[in-house]
């Protein structure tokens, strides 16, 4: 219980007379990837929305790292230790990769507004830091070639993993990952993977959202199913896999043959 990084315990809330969740919780391990899925409008991302201080929850409560953080704003968790990349590309099209990495740095720099302005000798230490930060970040997922090119003129799988590069650049022990893999064909997908398994063994807790069945098979040491807003299963990847309830209500037969195959 002592790796347990990140846990939603009981979490509920409703959007007018709809209960968009009730009673969904999960526990999140430092080192391991816990997968998050089910069928669209299951209250995935909401979940997500609510573990990052977008939503407040009206039931439950979230703890980072040993804190109860419930009703804690988005930067306050993120000085915490808790990024996320989201479903639709938040990317700074104009500005080059590195910039975009950089972006992600400000919380972990320690030169004032001030400084940056007049651009003293610490701000530019600081931005040299920063830059040299977001290049091994870079290398890191892949695109160390692309770092001055804009973010714009990169191809769509090279974009995913340039959100969770300046994702990382908050140096995070927790990684919300919310579709990092939706629109990737074969090839980005099988990249990305990699990249996710080689995050968390590092010792970060990743928590994913993914509709892609053999990814979610092959990288996770547990998964949480969701339906309708409520916890439909949750265990190991086998485990969820063979559940007859997930499988009548989101892989189906077919989808279950799929994910065997991981």
């Amino acid at each position: 219980m002592s790796n347990v990084l990140l846990s939603a315990e009981n979490i509920g809330i409703g959007f007018g007379g709809l209960r968009a969740l009730d009673g969904v919780g999960f526990e999140a391990r430092a080192g391991e990837v816990l997968a998050i899925i089910g069928p669209n409008g299951a209250g995935k991302t909401t979940l997500f929305n609510i573990v990052s201080g977008l939503y407040r929850a009206d039931a439950g409560r979230v703890v980072l790292a040993g804190q109860e953080v419930t009703q804690a704003p988005p930067h306050r968790l993120a000085a915490l230790g808790l990024s996320r990349t989201f479903q639709n590309l938040q990317i700074f099209f104009r500005m080059t990769a590195a910039e975009n990495v950089m972006a992600g740095r400000h919380l972990r720099e320690a030169s004032s507004l001030l400084a940056d302005l007049l651009r003293l000798p610490a701000a530019r230490r600081a931005n040299r830091a920063s830059r040299d930060a977001a290049l091994a970040l870079l290398a890191e997922v892949g695109l160390a070639e692309h770092a001055d090119r804009p973010a714009g003129s990169l191809p769509y799988g090279a974009l995913k993993r340039l959100e969770i590069a300046r994702a990382l650049a908050t140096e995070p022990r927790v990684l919300l990952l919310d579709e990092p893999a939706a629109g990737c064909n074969p090839v980005e997908t099988a990249e990305i993977d990699h990249l996710i398994a080689a995050i968390a063994a590092r010792g970060v807790a990743v928590v994913l959202i993914e509709h892609d069945m053999k990814m979610v098979m092959r990288i996770s040491r547990q998964v949480v199913v969701l339906n309708q807003g409520r916890l439909l299963a949750a265990g190991t990847p086998a485990e969820v896999r063979n559940n007859p309830d997930v499988i009548a209500a989101y892989l189906g037969l077919h989808g279950a043959k799929e994910a065997a195959l991981a």
